[in-house]
Order: structure tokens, then sequence, then C-alpha cells
């Protein structure tokens, strides 16, 4: 029986990166399980085995170079070499950037960007000497558009674009078989909107349209097996992003006029009190936020992209069927 691969995913307790770590167990991987909340780590672990797989909880602060590393040593001592190794740990604050302090900003900033260069370098350190291994980056519309009232987590995502194309280079240029990719995510449906610091009135929301964190899940599975550079799910997405590129003015003032209050519920805010900032929330908030009513569970986009060998010969085939037809009219 061949040697079961193995995955490290962070911010694996919860939201996107819970749903990776069940998606990839169910895939075949043994899982090793990287997050601070030890409540939350149980719960993903219990996905994995449901899934038949092997894992291991490794709680750790990805802000924390060095603890990123002894979670490296600590997964492969218990599951073998690591194979992939999924980068989404984050945290934000949801406020107009003048009311975000330097040690928020610089605490969100740590986590969710830092921790992806320690959680790269941890990878590569044991990747480039067996010339194999996979690398994902959890990124986002917002890493190619900023919007209000999240700018650490678009600068954050940002800069993980920026030190990713940096890292693919360096690699391609050593003549490298790791592969590094992106997948870059529309809103989600996840915890962080409950358990995120906000300094807003109203209840904070994923910007529509939103979709579950399984959609996302599924997207790093295939870029993972596909060997994908970088990979869009949803196509608010793509329109962003394009939007972005064509006519950045307009998009400015659409957002200004409709993103501060598009990003906020009729009720009111989660109590301080109960963040992750600095500290993990209690309890175990599983996979999926509040947003269920409002969340699509495929992305016809995301299928195309899976479907696209069978698209583009159905393209192809129709157009020679039309071709002929031509010739016998």
């Amino acid at each position: 029986m061949a040697e079961q691969p193995v995955a490290v995913v962070t911010g694996a307790s919860s939201g996107i990166g819970r749903a990776i770590a069940r998606e990839l167990a169910d895939g075949g991987y043994a899982v090793a399980l990287v997050a601070r909340s030890a409540e939350g780590l149980e719960g993903a672990l219990r996905d994995v085995e449901r899934a038949g797989s092997r894992g291991v909880t490794l709680p750790t602060d990805v802000a924390d170079a060095a603890q990123v590393e002894a979670a490296a040593v600590a997964a492969e001592q218990a599951l073998g070499p690591i194979d992939v190794w999924v980068n989404d740990a984050m945290v934000t604050v949801f406020a107009p950037f003048r009311e975000v302090e330097p040690e928020e900003f610089r605490r969100a900033t740590d986590v969710t960007y830092h921790g992806t260069v320690w959680g790269t370098r941890a990878a590569l350190k044991r990747m480039v000497p067996r010339n194999s291994g996979t690398v994902i980056q959890v990124g986002s519309a917002l890493a190619f558009r900023g919007i209000p009232l999240q700018a650490p987590y678009c600068g954050a995502k940002h800069a993980i674009k920026g030190f990713t194309e940096s890292v693919i280079t360096e690699l391609i240029h050593q003549k490298s078989d790791v592969h590094v990719g992106m997948v870059h995510l529309p809103g989600v449906n996840t915890p962080q909107f409950d358990h995120c610091r906000s300094k807003m009135p109203k209840h904070p929301m994923p910007v529509p349209p939103v979709y579950q964190p399984e959609v996302a899940a599924r997207a790093v599975l295939m870029a993972v097996r596909k060997r994908r550079r970088q990979v869009f799910v949803g196509i608010p997405t793509v329109y962003t992003i394009w939007g972005n590129r064509l006519v950045p003015w307009l998009v400015d003032r659409y957002l200004a006029r409709t993103a501060v209050n598009g990003q906020q519920t009729d009720q009111p805010a989660p109590r301080a009190e109960h963040d992750n900032l600095f500290e993990p929330s209690p309890g175990d908030p599983g996979a999926r936020g509040a947003f269920d009513d409002q969340a699509h569970e495929r992305s016809v986009q995301l299928w195309a992209i899976e479907h696209r060998a069978h698209l583009l010969a159905g393209a192809g085939a129709a157009a020679v069927a039309g071709a002929v037809a031509l010739t016998r009219s």
C-alpha cells in the first residue's frame, strides 16, 4: 500500500482552513492541523478522522516563526514528510483605517501576512531538498483590489501575492520541481465575521455574493492536484480583478458608495471581548458562519476551470461540426 501523503493546513480550526482540512482528508491526505484554538483543532481532528484519515493537532501562533518551524517538525514526526502546505490563517480588524491602533494593525499583519511567510519558509525548508511538494496560499480578490473597512486584511493579501510571485520566480530559476500557487477567493461564509475585531456599529458580513467554505476547499484541492499557479474562485473575484484593472477610478467610487453599509448586517456588532485578534475565541466554531441562507454551494466559474479540457474539446467539436455543415449547405 502506498504511503499516505501528508498536508499541513494553517488556520485549520475554523472557516476555510477547517473546510480545506476536511477536503484534503477526503482526498486521501493525512492532515496536520495548525491553529491557536485547542477546541477548534479537536473539532477539525474529528472531521479528519471521520473521513478515514490520520491527523494531528498542533496548537501554534503562526505569527511566531519559531512556533511554525516547531509545528513543521512535529508534523513530520507524527505523520511523515510534508507533501502539501496550505497557508490560510488570518485575523483582521474590521474598522476604518484611522480607528485601527498600531498594535492591532501589526497583529493582523503578523498573523495574515507573516504567518504565510513563515509557513512557506518552513515548507520550502523541507520540500526544496527533496525537490517535491506544493505550497498553496489562500488569497483573495482583495489581493488585487482594496475595499473600505479592511485595510489590514487587504494590505496583507496584497503582500502575500507579491511575496509569492517572488518565491515562484526563485524556484523557477533554481529549476526546482516544488510548486507554489495561489487560490483567490470571493466573500465566504465563515465564522470570522463572528469573532473578528470590529469597531463598526453593526455586525460584519462578507461582501456578497457569498460562497460556502467548501467551494474554497475544492478549489484548493484542485490547485494541489493540477499544480495551478493561480485559481480564481467565483465570478465576483474575476470581475473585481478585471474591473480594477480597466477602470480603477470607477471601482473606487462604487466601493466608496456601497461597500461600507454592504459589509454590515442590521444586527449589533459582536462584543469586543469575544474577538480573536490576540487570543483564540472559545469553543469550536466549525467551518461555516451565520450566512447559510445567502451562501452558494457551488461556483459555476470554478466548475468551468475544473472541466476546461472537456469544455474546450466540446467547443472544438462544435466548431468542426459547424464547418462541416456549412460545406454541405
